[in-house]
């Protein structure tokens, strides 16, 4: 059995040496060093303690198994995008389907070793259910979402309208999981939302979702505040998930007409900046944008753009933090590593994925003792402080 552990040992040492070689996370905080330092001494580590757990462990151990959770948390410990697939998983990850896969209308995302939701759309299967941002899910049809890769996660929630997938989720006030049963739909859609608050002066818009053909509306509708009275605009972006950092760069175009965007790089990707283009900007209205712990991807660069150029002010709760590149690379035994190798970073410097967009304005939400959501006055603070901190600006 030593020569068979012996050949395991190499494999996953060469498998995490492809690892550590292929971008910009790649354990940078062991060293460069060749020879027995950096990378390689802690694979000499690795090494050893799986001898250890051969020879010394309660009972002979699974080592392909030891060693297929070890690259999963190799991968899961450096960000939320990267993950290790075991070549089972990348063949579920590969045969998906391209598109018209109903869903449960949740985005997920890995947060402290489990799953979060990020956010879940209105009138959505989960939304009926009650899931809603920062909510941790233990398992989903009883795989626990700490052994599942990040890429598996949104991917599991999908499948053929009518079908179910359990999800086990904690609850404010509880001790144990609940388990709740959720049907898969065809979700259209979501309309934006458009209304005229504080006397008509106001345009509220709330995309809901972004992509090109809803920027595309977004422009439209502030063209027409040219002869709608409306002189001032609140842009509400809570949990807004959707949509390629092109659209988010696009919808804070409209409101820049000079200035940086953001900057994309990484430790081998060429660094590129995205700076605002006048022949896009519509728009010099006062603006105040609303954000929460649901707004990520492109509606955080959206946001980052707008209040590090001073163009609006961000009213409500930190974002999620998670917007990046990735690239897939595959192993010779039909694994493959998902790996970030560029990540956005705002005007003013600050990496969106680790650091998230933090508010000009915190609105605290308040909650019962048990962490539930508290009963307030106002059906929606965050909207009612943006509103105020909007009138008070200038037209």
């Amino acid at each position: 059995m030593r020569p068979l552990f012996r050949r395991l040992v190499f494999a996953v040492s060469f498998c995490l040496l492809l690892v550590l070689l292929g971008g910009e996370y790649g354990l940078r905080v062991l060293g460069a060093d060749t020879g027995k330092d950096g990378a390689y001494r802690q694979i000499d580590v690795y090494s050893e303690v799986l001898r250890k757990i051969q020879t010394d462990y309660v009972t002979v151990p699974n080592v392909p198994d030891v060693t297929d959770g070890a690259l999963h948390g190799l991968l899961d410990s450096l960000d939320s995008g990267s993950s290790y697939l075991s070549p089972s998983e990348y063949k579920i990850y590969t045969d998906r389907p391209t598109g018209g896969s109903a869903s449960v209308g949740m985005t997920l995302s890995k947060r402290f070793g489990y799953a979060t939701v990020v956010s879940a759309l209105p009138d959505s299967p989960a939304a009926k259910a009650s899931f809603k941002d920062g909510d941790v899910i233990l398992a989903i049809d009883g795989h626990s979402t700490r052994e599942l890769p990040s890429a598996l996660l949104n991917l599991l929630l999908e499948g053929k309208p009518g079908t179910q997938v359990t999800l086990s989720v904690i609850r404010p006030g509880k001790n144990d999981p609940d388990k709740v049963p959720l049907t898969r739909a065809d979700i259209p859609t979501p309309n934006m939302q458009v209304q005229q608050l504080g006397s008509g002066a106001v345009l509220y818009l709330k995309p809901v979702t972004l992509s090109s053909a809803r920027v595309d509306t977004i422009a439209a509708r502030i063209q027409a505040m040219k002869t709608s009275g409306e002189k001032k605009i609140l842009l509400d972006l809570r949990d807004v998930t959707t949509g390629t950092p092109a659209d988010g760069l696009r919808l804070a175009n409209l409101f820049l007409n000079t200035g940086t965007l953001a900057t994309l790089s990484g430790q081998r990707f060429a660094t590129q900046t995205f700076s605002a283009d006048p022949k896009f900007a519509i728009t010099t209205a006062p603006l105040t944008v609303l954000v929460n712990g649901g707004t990520s991807g492109a509606a955080e660069l959206t946001a980052a753009a707008l209040a590090d150029n001073k163009r609006a002010d961000l009213v409500g709760q930190r974002t999620f933090g998670d917007d990046s590149v990735q690239k897939t690379i595959t192993l010779p035994d039909g694994a493959a590593v998902i790996l970030t190798v560029a990540e956005y970073v705002s005007p003013s410097g600050k990496k969106i994925m680790r650091d998230a967009v933090t508010p000009t304005v915190a609105v605290d939400l308040p909650v019962n003792p048990d962490g539930s959501a508290a009963t307030t006055t106002s059906a929606d603070p965050v909207l009612d402080k943006g509103l105020s901190v909007l009138q008070a600006k200038s037209a």
